[in-house]
């Protein structure tokens, strides 16, 4: 099966860090690989509505179409390998990103999409830029990102992690640079909760 690899940039802006530090990995992946480069800010989804227990409509939604939620439903589904392309915000994931990932709840009550045997067994990445030397803080993105991965269960192949603030002081970061370019290269494993290991 031919691997695609979605890129979901969730930075506030274009051509952060985080982004700078995916494409250097992506520049790795074989010419065969395809890839998709999606920004969040280009494609805004409302605000997300938990219908699960509302009794007055059915639970089970309509597949979505002609819209932002559309696109990025399809393109995910196209995807073999998820690369969730985040800033280190307040320590976890940009708003943007979450809400993309709270999506997912509702893709999974979308009869016709069987979203979480579609998604089973597929790959989820994550790259992140933080300001800290320490990064120990990103822990909360990189468990948010394992256990969502666990939930499917999908392969998790970790966060690359790099350090920079202000647009392009991650190509300072040379041990981030050394590591963006095997980064891809690894077999993930299947995500398991930490109560699971």
């Amino acid at each position: 099966m031919t691997r695609k690899f979605l890129f979901l940039l969730g930075s506030a802006r274009h051509d952060g860090n985080s982004e700078t530090l995916a494409r250097k990995a992506a520049e790795q992946l074989p010419p065969d690989v395809e890839q998709r480069w999606l920004h969040l800010s280009d494609h805004p989804l409302p605000d997300f509505e938990d219908l699960r227990h509302d009794g007055s409509r059915p639970r089970a939604r309509p597949r979505p179409a002609g819209d932002n939620e559309a696109l990025l439903l399809d393109a995910t589904l196209d995807a073999t390998d998820i690369v969730v392309v985040s800033p280190l915000y307040w320590y976890s994931l940009s708003a943007t990103t979450k809400r993309y990932l709270d999506y997912w709840d509702a893709w999974l009550e979308v009869p016709e999409v069987d979203f979480k045997n579609t998604m089973k067994n597929r790959a989820l990445w994550g790259v992140t830029a933080l300001a800290h030397r320490e990064e120990e803080v990103a822990e909360p993105l990189i468990g948010t990102l394992n256990h969502v991965a666990a939930f499917f269960p999908l392969r998790f192949g970790g966060v690359l992690l790099g350090n920079g603030s202000r647009p392009g002081n991650v190509l300072d970061d040379s041990d981030a640079l050394a590591r963006a370019k095997t980064f891809f290269a690894q077999e993930p494993p299947l995500a398991r909760y930490p109560y699971e290991s």
